[in-house]
């Protein structure tokens, strides 16, 4: 399995700042204390962008804190420098972490990546992706 890392600009989530989540619509399973939001999904944490078809989210059954956020269907994750799209991702909120799986494209400036799956720190903005990595780079004025 093919490997590389890259550094994507540096996202500092804030684990105390609010998660806005839009949808077309909710579902609510108050017996697995999940959440579905569907249709357009837009989820908004400080400079955290992420777009997707679907979201469910899970809560932590103690405290009731977001943990998880699984998107699916289309995953669009933007910032001010970079963009990456994937099928899936899984944002895990207390560990700081975004895996992006299923045709994983990502786009820096005019230089373009793309794997089978990648996990972004979002603490550091480091990220690794595994499978058939294809990089296109672009230098100077081309």
């Amino acid at each position: 399995m093919a490997q590389t890392n890259i550094s994507l600009g540096a996202i500092e989530p804030d684990p105390d700042a609010p998660v806005e989540i839009t949808a077309d619509s909710l579902s609510v399973d108050q017996e697995n204390g999940q959440a579905t939001f569907s249709g357009e999904v837009l989820i908004v944490q400080g400079d955290l962008r992420i777009s997707a078809g679907t979201v469910s989210v899970e809560y932590d059954d103690e405290t009731g804190d977001i943990m998880h956020l699984l998107a699916s269907g289309g995953v669009t994750f933007v910032t001010a420098t970079d963009a990456v799209e994937a099928q899936e991702a899984d944002y895990d909120l207390e560990g700081k972490s975004l895996d992006l799986t299923g045709d994983v494209l990502v786009t820096q400036g005019r230089s373009a990546i793309s794997a089978s799956a990648m996990t972004i720190d979002l603490s550091t903005g480091n990220a690794e992706l595994t499978g058939r990595v294809r990089t296109t780079f672009v230098q100077g004025n081309n």
